[in-house]
């Protein structure tokens, strides 16, 4: 996916010969010029700076690389036309499974309040092992929301209310597109995921896995988790919120090995799916332990999307019993029976597992 990196070499323009003036001596590394003008330099420098032009870029990058005091970031290949259509399901491979990257722009944080104006879906085959095999070109398409688009999201996107007139996306295609995966994944799940079954139920028909929160993305040496950040780290760059490059970015850092463990990133998103969490709630919770709650990183549920109000977190299945302990001994003080839903990948990031 990626291409050659866009470097420019500052060169010294070419003038005109000027005038010899024999009364000085010429230098030994340019020739000499007339008051105010740009030496031209010598022959073997004007060789050297044509043997560079004629490099090819990569290799140029790779001699910077080389000498270990510079990093080329490379351009993430974007081009619809670079990848090739989506196969039947029924002509994969044995061991090859179709999965689903999916990205929104959106009008506002709020589904309930707020549109999509841009999807993206790129489909891509994957092995049992974690192994991203191909990436496909991506479905992109524009919708017009309901109002005009605010002017920060077309500062933050580019996308502006003249790009999505009359648009629509097509339900259609999205719920044949959609029924052919085994697994949708987002860098942020629980955003695009709540979105995306807005738009269809087909979204509530799959397993979601999201590369933003599991992945263990810190403790292989990566300090913040944005898809621009984590892609400059992997050696390139893209334009970011634009769906399909979003999508695109994510898919090409899932396919790199980590730096630490060198496991690729997919292998964990394929445990995760396969695993069963917990979310325990603690309602009604002595106000002075919520620094306790915060530090064991539960979070505060409103109650503004009809729920309850109280204290939550997903654990895995496994520690629930260690979890009830802790509130018991910590917070409650006192025996509890809190709340407890299990959830599997099916619900995980919807709106349906709170």
């Amino acid at each position: 996916m990626d291409t050659a990196a866009s470097l420019r070499l500052a060169t010294t323009p070419k003038a005109a010969k000027p005038t010899a003036n024999p009364g000085r001596p010429r230098s030994s590394g340019t020739r000499s010029r007339s008051a105010g003008s740009t030496p031209i330099p010598s022959p073997p420098v004007a060789h050297r700076l044509q043997k560079v032009r004629s490099m090819h870029l990569e290799e140029m990058a790779a001699t910077l690389e080389a000498t270990g005091r510079y990093r080329v970031l490379r351009e993430l290949a974007t081009d619809a036309t670079a990848f090739c259509p989506v196969p039947d399901p029924r002509d994969l491979p044995a061991g090859h499974r179709l999965g689903l990257c999916v990205d929104t722009e959106t009008t506002s944080l709020d589904p309930r309040t707020g549109d999509i104006i841009e999807l993206a879906m790129v489909p891509f085959t994957f092995t049992d092992d974690g192994q991203i095999v191909e990436i496909f070109q991506p479905f992109q398409q524009l919708q017009q929301p309901s109002g005009p688009i605010p002017a920060a999201i077309t500062d933050l996107t580019g996308i502006d209310d003249a790009m999505v007139a009359g648009m629509s996306i097509d339900l259609d295609a999205v719920v044949g597109l959609v029924s052919t995966a085994e697994i949708c994944i987002a860098h942020k799940a629980a955003f695009d995921r709540r979105w995306l079954e807005k738009l269809s139920p087909i979204f509530t028909t799959k397993p979601w896995a999201c590369s933003l929160h599991e992945v263990p993305w810190k403790d292989e040496g990566f300090e913040n988790l944005s898809l621009s950040y984590i892609g400059m780290k992997s050696g390139f760059f893209f334009k970011a919120h634009r769906a399909a490059e979003d999508c695109l970015a994510a898919l090409q850092i899932l396919k790199l090995p980590l730096p630490k463990s060198g496991r690729s990133p997919i292998s964990y998103l394929l445990q995760a799916s396969r695993a069963i969490t917990c979310r325990i709630k603690a309602p009604n919770t002595p106000f002075e332990r919520k620094e306790l709650l915060k530090a064991r990183s539960y979070r505060w549920s409103d109650g503004s999307d009809g729920s309850q109000k109280a204290w939550w977190i997903d654990i895995p299945e496994e520690k629930l019993q260690e979890e009830i302990t802790f509130l018991q001994s910590q917070i409650y003080l006192r025996p509890v029976d809190p709340p407890v839903r299990r959830i599997t990948a099916l619900e995980r990031f919807s709106a349906r597992a709170d």
